[in-house]
This record gives structure tokens, sequence and C-alpha cells, in this order.
């Protein structure tokens, strides 16, 4: 059986033109979908694995597929036991005991988390794409991102997604655990449609979505009191994907894992300070307990927010017959009133 990547381009293009038929996804998405898995399958099967957890959007739609959304990016958590564990052992646990600690903290695993990506994960992968002939390049951006760039063979059809570049990009962080975990399959999409043709594969370790929920949630929670993202660009995912958490029936069990609720936002509340439209510290614990916000009263920023859910929508990010924006506004409130009811009682 041939693998996808020693096919010649015309022969890459014919085998996803096929997939395209199948699933209406656009060749753009269906190639990069194959480079995330090879991406995840490098990261899992070499001498980092034990350290990092995939999590995120993209882990929702390629593990648990509770969504359909295309998740371009792909988030990892690298284990703060890993990365600093003289920090650890000296406070006695995984949690800084005060505001001035938190502030040594996170600098000094910025330092580290850098350090590692450039010098031991960038080295990494240039020699898995050496050897494995691939046409790619690696780059970091910022101090926590490592970029692979591919050549697409002139998969990239025009119009050319304008949001969706020949790139796959690893993010991480390392102020938490990133439990609970567990190890799970992933393929890429093109796989079930051409079983003979072989495409990459991985099995990663992976947050669970209950955990994700409360990620995303108390996402939202900050951007309706906050009025704004510090990242603009596709926040409008974090409401989608709530909304399937939601009806595939993990949002509600999330919601009554009060322990993991209380944990994610002890762990934000520590590390990811923010404040609200009038400069007040924002407390999560209040997003935990009966006062979370999942649809923005700000009528700016609902036109906001909906621009950025027509973009997703027009670019063929979401699958063909998502709800319009209203409807979307309407489950979240659904939700919201849902978890509030029962973390008030």
């Amino acid at each position: 059986m041939p693998e996808f990547f020693s096919l010649p381009p015309s022969d890459q293009r014919d085998a996803l033109e096929q997939t395209q038929y199948e699933t209406g996804r656009r060749l753009l998405l269906l190639e990069k979908d194959i480079w995330v898995v090879w991406a995840l399958d490098q990261l899992f099967s070499g001498p980092f694995r034990a350290s990092l957890v995939f999590k995120g959007g993209t882990s929702l739609s390629k593990v648990f597929h509770i969504i359909e959304r295309f998740s371009e990016d792909v988030d990892i958590t690298y284990d703060i036991r890993s990365l600093a564990p003289d920090l650890i052992d000296a406070a006695g646990g995984i949690y800084p005991r005060s505001r001035k600690q938190q502030i040594k903290w996170t600098s000094s695993i910025r330092i580290r988390l850098a350090a590692w990506i450039a010098e031991d994960l960038k080295p990494y992968f240039e020699r898995a794409i050496a050897d494995s002939g691939l046409k790619a390049s690696v780059s970091i951006e910022g101090t926590d991102q490592l970029v692979i760039a591919y050549a697409s063979h002139g998969l990239a059809e025009p119009p050319a997604i304008p949001y969706v570049s020949s790139s796959v990009k690893l993010e991480f962080g390392a102020r938490s655990t990133g439990e609970p975990c567990a190890d799970h399959h992933v393929t890429c999409d093109a796989a079930t449609y051409l079983q003979d043709v072989s495409f990459p594969e991985g099995r990663p370790r992976v947050m669970s979505p209950e955990r994700t929920f409360w990620e995303k949630a108390t996402a939202i929670h900050v951007f309706c009191l906050r009025g704004r993202a510090r990242d603009a660009r596709f926040f409008s995912r974090h409401h989608h994907d709530v909304s399937r958490l939601h009806r595939s029936g993990t949002a509600e069990m999330a919601i009554r894992d009060r322990p993991l609720a209380a944990e994610v936002a002890k762990h934000k509340g520590l590390f990811f300070r923010e404040h609200d439209r009038d400069g007040t510290v924002i407390d999560y614990q209040q997003a935990v307990s009966g006062q979370l916000n999942l649809v923005p009263k700000d009528v700016e920023c609902l036109s906001t927010l909906k621009e950025d859910y027509d973009r997703m929508m027009a670019e063929g990010l979401l699958p063909n017959g998502t709800e319009g924006f209203e409807t979307l506004m309407d489950e979240c409130r659904t939700i919201e009133m849902q978890a509030n009811a029962y973390l008030r009682s």
C-alpha cells in the first residue's frame, strides 16, 4: 500500500479530490489535516511523549469527534511537573503560593519552554522531515509556537482560504499538568475514503473533553466580561465548540464535576489574570459557582462575534448546514442557564 507522502503531487491531488467529492471538504483543509496528524504522530512517538498532552478544539474533532469544524492549530500542554520540577518541589505542589511566586513561575516557565522548543523540538522535527524526505520547513513564532510550513504541491486551489495557511502551528503551554488525560488513536479524515493509500496516524495523550469544556467556557466568560478577545481571530470557535459539547452530553458531565470545575477556575485564576471592562480582576470561581457568562450583553461585542462566526462559515471551516449565529447564541444561553442553575444548587 503506497504512503500518501510518497505519491507524486498529481496523484496526491487526485486522491484528495476523490475525498473532497465524498466529504465536501476543500482540498486545502484535507491536505492540512494530513499534516496535523503527521505532526501529532511525531510529537507522541518521540522522546517527549510522557510530558505532553494534546488538547483544545483539534482534539475535540480529531479524537472525540464531538465537533465537525476544521480546527487548524494544535494545542499542547507540556506538563509543568516535567518542565519545572524544582519550582514544584519548592512550593510543595503544582500551584504557586503567592502572586509574587506566580510571576516568578510564569517568567521561568516561558524561558524554559522557549529553550526546549528552540534547542530540542525544532531540531527533532527538522530531522524527522529530512529522514522522511518531505518538503517542509520548521520555524519558531514568539516563544511558544513551532510552525511546520509544507509545500502544498498546488493543492491550495483558488480561491485560497485567507485564514488557513499551508502550515501547522503547534502552540505550547506549560503551566498545568494537562490532566485528566488518556491515550487515543488519531487518523486522517481521508483515510476512511481512500483505503488503498496509507496515511499518517498517531496515538497522542489527550486531555479529557470535560476539562476542555471548562477551558473554553471560562475563556468565553472572560470574553463576555472584557468585551473583547485578546486574539479576535476565530474566537467564535469556542461558542461553536461549547454548543457541540452540550449536544454530546459532555457539557452536562463537566458541569456536574464540581472538583474539575474548581480546578480549572483555580488554575486560570492563578496563571491567567484578566480584568473586566471596569478594570476589576475577574474571579473565575464565580464562573463555576453559578455566575457563568456565555453570551455577551454588549451589542458591539455581539456584532464582532457574529462577523467572526460568519467568516468561519464563508471560509468553509464549519460544515454545510451549520446553524446561524442567532441560533448558536440561543443555545449558548440555554447552556448558561442550565449550568448556573445546577452550580447554584
